[in-house]
């Protein structure tokens, strides 16, 4: 091998490294290399030393000029990692506990707000060993809170979950059960393993703290029945009184220091109306109605661990059988907001305009700038159940998806800040034009008629010098003959091989466009400024031949989608 074979080697992991993980670093590089030179091995510090080189200018470039130099390694490495995912899938995606032909999970949203990628992580884990393991995936709406939850919800996470192609074997709302909740904390109330208690909200947080135990703790199982169904029959008011589970409050786990099971809601349901007052947590119906489903493992984010006990234990109190439960850690994405107080303080703030602003990752942004379910599956997919945190440059899940979408990517040209060239004269059997929409794919045509006229880009134009030989992009070669107020050029024929490349829109085959550049929206826990900025320009005629939603590659810019037809906007993806 050859220095330079070795540099362009050391570039292309460099900046496939950058685009997955957002900056390239060298130790990962010089691994990648040694792995196909061993014999550099005796050879380590220099090779250290220009491989760090090479990742100092790959972290240097801007995102824009990174994903075109990765265009053209896409197909080499998405079929390395289709041939690495083949290998190592099965033995990755094994489930400790999990038995093959008896195994059924849930995905459990709360209807009290949108989805976002990291919920995607928990649906396509159930969904992914559902189908290993040739078992079950039930969708259950965990939906007991009246105050917080509502009808739109539901119905945008059914919209999401469809979008993302997942299907369950059944659906079913923890609403629905409520009665049969009741039975079961008559059952804990009768045997004394659950008690009413009358201490206010902070008395009772305070106590749980302190590890200081109730005084109504010691009421007869009678008064606490009598007292609950009172409650049931609305003869108190809110806050007068909960339902407690009587275990240990001295336990280091403070999720088992008499939780509350049950309390008074009389918010009207989305669902149920105004029949119950009695509400149940989550941490009381949620065991029981997996139970009663014959869920046999559940997803859970590691934040929720230290509850685990507690599920495990209140469903051995009632002769319940208890699910396998398998924590995994968030995902979290890098400068990006989940929480929905902060987003719906952004929408107040008329910084975004809802929770389907394409700078966000709810799953309703996520779909609305172009971003397909194959790549959002395939990136999740990617961190399955570790428990490591993780937190994620969106720039990876982009990278995932220009792997998807390039396939039926149409091809076009858009010209920022566009600039006259006029062509001296074009030969009649050169202006009649038909141009491939794919180079690999049979997506059809675009076909013109050529005038004289032509506009290019700012930054080409500024950078053109008399005499200087361009190729006009599937079109022919150019002599720059004239730059003054005007830039004029003639076709040349038999010019130099090695000549400039750019793209172009002819008059009369043009359209006004809009690009809108998509950045995190946060940039140093600040809101970022320009996480989108307005790029005008002119686009090929064929963009009214597009639909909205279409994905279009703007050739030596990137892929964009068609977000309103009528104004001819684009998200930059």
């Amino acid at each position: 091998m050859n220095n330079d074979e070795i540099t362009n080697t050391a570039r292309k992991f460099a900046i496939k490294n950058a685009i997955d993980y957002g900056h390239a670093k060298t130790s990962i590089v010089v691994n990648k290399i040694i792995s196909i030179y061993p014999e550099l091995r005796n050879n380590i510090k220099d090779i250290f030393s220009k491989v760090n080189n090479i990742v100092a200018e790959v972290n240097a470039l801007s995102k824009d000029a990174l994903t075109k130099e990765f265009e053209p390694y896409f197909d080499e490495f998405e079929i390395k990692e289709k041939e690495i995912a083949e290998k190592t899938s099965k033995p990755r995606m094994i489930l400790e506990g999990a038995v093959e032909g008896n195994f059924i999970t849930r995905y459990a949203p709360e209807p009290n707000g949108y989805l976002h990628i990291g919920h995607a992580l928990n649906i396509f884990l159930g969904q992914e060993f559902a189908h290993i393991y040739k078992g079950k995936d039930f969708l259950y709406f965990d939906d007991t809170n009246p105050t917080k939850e509502d009808e739109k919800f539901v119905e945008e996470i059914k919209k999401n979950l469809d979008w993302l192609g997942v299907k369950f074997d059944k659906e079913y709302y923890a609403s629905d059960n409520i009665e049969k909740i009741y039975e079961f904390a008559r059952l804990l109330i009768k045997s004394g393993k659950a008690y009413a208690c009358i201490c206010s909200t902070d008395e009772i947080k305070s106590n749980r703290m302190n590890k200081i135990g109730c005084k109504h703790k010691n009421q007869s199982s009678e008064e606490n029945l009598n007292i609950f169904e009172k409650m049931l029959k609305n003869e108190f008011n809110e806050e007068d009184v909960v339902i407690r589970l009587a275990l240990d409050m001295n336990s280091k786990n403070s999720a088992l220091r008499d939780p509350v099971i049950l309390r008074i809601k009389k918010h009207k349901h989305y669902k149920q109306g105004n029949k119950y007052v009695v509400w149940p947590t989550y941490d009381f119906n949620t065991p029981i109605n997996d139970s009663l489903q014959g869920i046999t493992d559940v997803f859970r984010d590691k934040w929720y661990e230290i509850r685990s006990e507690l599920y495990r234990i209140l469903l051995e109190s009632l002769g319940l059988k208890a699910a396998q439960i398998h924590p995994y850690a968030r995902l979290e994405i890098k400068d990006n907001i989940t929480s929905k107080r902060e987003i719906n303080e952004l929408i107040k703030q008329g910084i975004i305009k809802g929770f389907d602003d394409p700078r966000l990752v709810t799953l309703s942004a996520l779909r609305r700038r172009g971003i397909n379910p194959e790549a959002i599956r395939n990136f999740v997919l990617k961190f399955g159940i570790s428990k490591a945190e993780r937190e994620i440059d969106i720039d990876m899940l982009l990278a995932e998806n220009r792997k998807v979408v390039d396939k039926n990517a149409k091809r076009l040209f858009f010209v920022e800040n566009p600039i006259k060239l006029e062509i001296e004269k074009i030969d009649e059997k050169l202006k009649n034009i038909k141009i491939k929409l794919h180079p690999n794919k049979d997506l059809g045509y675009k076909t013109y008629k050529l005038s004289n006229i032509f506009f290019i880009t700012g930054d080409d134009a500024k950078n053109l010098k008399i005499n200087d030989i361009i190729l006009l992009k599937d079109l022919f070669k150019i002599k720059i003959t004239k730059l003054d107020n005007n830039i004029k050029a003639a076709i040349v024929e038999g010019a130099k091989d090695q000549v400039r490349v750019i793209h172009w829109v002819n008059e009369g085959n043009y359209e006004n466009a809009l690009i809108k550049k998509i950045e995190p929206i946060l940039k140093n826990n600040e809101i970022n400024p320009t996480s989108m900025r307005d790029i005008k320009g002119y686009v090929e005629k064929y963009v009214d031949e597009l639909d909205e939603g279409n994905i279009v590659n703007f050739e030596r810019m990137g892929f964009f989608k068609l977000d309103n037809k009528k104004e001819r906007i684009f998200f930059s993806l």
